[in-house]
């Protein structure tokens, strides 16, 4: 009976996967406890239908545009205070531990990020979206990922560096696209749809649709046959 409710929930929430038949009732118990905790410290934290675990903190969730069944792990810090708004679409999921940074320093007012519906990320990630991110629909991506939207700027040689200012040209991740763990996608690193990157990678330019690419600095390893 505990199966067949779960189940109708996961329907109803857009997952259209079976339940394994060996997964004891007492597992989804549990799992039904915690999400009802996490749904009622999201509602106290945002007035929203939002799941957060323990010990995570949201600043400015004003500016912030959840969509449904969003979760947020436990001890995660989301930063809002970006001059677009941050959106995270329907049934997106951040992993615990995880931190979001939209405005490093008082010199330079944080663009913010984007995520697309039912795309995750893991635990420990870290979102430097000071120059902006944008994340597609059903992106799923490993633990240890980290995303720097800028650079220092370091050619004048009559200042120190952190002196010189920053530029930033963003990040962007289209649409079905499986992220291996830690992977860090540096300031103009743009990948396709239908792409997978393998764990480890340094991903630093801009790629098309329908590859896998790997590697330090990333490089295509081979095409997805359409």
């Amino acid at each position: 009976m505990l199966k067949k409710i779960f189940q109708k929930l996961l329907n109803k929430s857009g997952k259209n996967y079976e339940i394994d038949s060996r997964i004891p009732n007492l597992l989804i118990f549990y799992t039904l406890l915690h999400r009802f905790f996490m749904l009622i410290r999201g509602f106290l934290k945002t007035r929203k239908k939002v799941f957060i675990g323990s010990n995570t903190r949201i600043y400015n969730s004003s500016n912030i545009v959840f969509g449904k069944n969003i979760t947020i792990g436990k001890q995660c810090e989301i930063d809002g205070f970006s001059y677009e708004k941050i959106v995270l679409g329907n049934c997106v999921k951040i992993g615990s531990f995880s931190t979001l940074t939209t405005t490093s320093h008082f010199s330079k007012y944080g663009k913010g990020l984007k995520m697309g519906n039912n795309s995750a990320i893991g635990d420990y990630t870290h979102f430097g979206a000071s120059g902006g991110i944008s994340i597609g629909d059903d992106v799923i991506m490993g633990s240890y990922i980290s995303f720097h939207s800028e650079n220092h700027n370091f050619n004048d040689t009559t200042k120190i560096i952190r002196e010189q200012g920053v530029t930033s040209k963003g990040i962007i991740l289209g649409n079905n696209i499986w992220v291996g763990a830690k992977v860090t996608f540096l300031d103009g690193s743009k990948i396709g749809n239908n792409c997978v990157v393998a764990a480890g990678a340094v991903v630093n330019s801009v790629f098309p649709d329908n590859v896998v690419i790997g590697g330090v600095p990333a490089k295509i390893l081979k095409h997805i046959e359409e």
